[in-house]
């Protein structure tokens, strides 16, 4: 759907009936020529219709019929008597209509709220990044769990240069400079939590890279080259 947020929630007024004669009229001439605005009334006609129909009904204030009375009593006496028939209905059908309308107000405002609370909880927590070359050289395969700050970085189609290793690091302009993540297994998976240091946003949004490194890393603790393989972080799973 590609509405408007403006256009989503006049759909929602639509559905509530409360746009005033104009404005719903030109919701109804707009739904016919414009299929997603008409599929987002419907959607939100849908959302709304468990809400009417579960609405029980609303006893009227006490003091609201002898006011009405009253309005009628002190309308101009040459008013013919159907006429203040008519502006009693009409006053009645307009209250019902507030209170029916504020009812599914409030039981949208509530399903709302558990929408974002069940959005909230639903935060990914597992990460995926493919290092590689380029899009056809896949070389590691990296998973993070964002909760535990724990990663495992798997070998797909990488080897390590004769007398070489290849080594990771995390590379992010909110912690300065590369920061080793230790030496890839040349055969295995590799598995630690040396990420537990970092803030979940710098895990999330750092770039994953590796290097060509001496036997057992880098002697400086920065990387000896240029990276040979990178990638970041997608999300995969809450």
């Amino acid at each position: 759907m590609t509405v408007t947020p403006d256009d989503d929630f006049a759909a929602a007024e639509y559905a509530l009936g409360t746009l005033d004669p104009s404005e719903r009229a030109v919701m109804a001439a707009r739904r016919l020529r414009e299929p997603d605005l008409d599929e987002a009334i419907r959607a939100w006609e849908a959302r709304l219709a468990p809400l009417a129909e579960a609405a029980g009904p609303i006893e009227p204030p006490r003091d609201l019929l002898p006011a009405i009375e009253a309005r009628i009593r002190s309308a101009a006496p040459e008013a013919p008597g159907n006429a203040a028939v008519a502006s009693l209905r009409r006053s009645v059908m307009r209250w019902r209509a507030a209170a029916i309308a504020a009812s599914i107000i409030a039981g949208v405002l509530a399903v709302g709220f558990i929408a974002r609370e069940a959005t909230r909880q639903a935060v990914p927590h597992e990460y995926v990044a493919v290092l590689q070359k380029d899009a056809a050289s896949p070389a590691f395969a990296i998973t993070v769990n964002l909760d535990t700050r724990e990663f495992t970085v798997r070998p797909v189609a990488a080897t390590a240069p004769p007398g070489k290793a290849y080594e990771l690091w995390l590379i992010d302009p909110k912690i300065g400079a590369p920061r080793s993540l230790g030496v890839i297994a040349a055969d295995s998976a590799t598995r630690r939590a040396n990420l537990t240091q970092y803030d979940r946003a710098v895990v999330e949004d750092a770039t994953y890279a590796v290097t060509v490194e001496p036997p057992g890393g880098s002697p400086t603790g920065q990387p000896s080259g240029p990276p040979v393989f990178v990638g970041k972080l997608i999300p995969v799973g809450p």
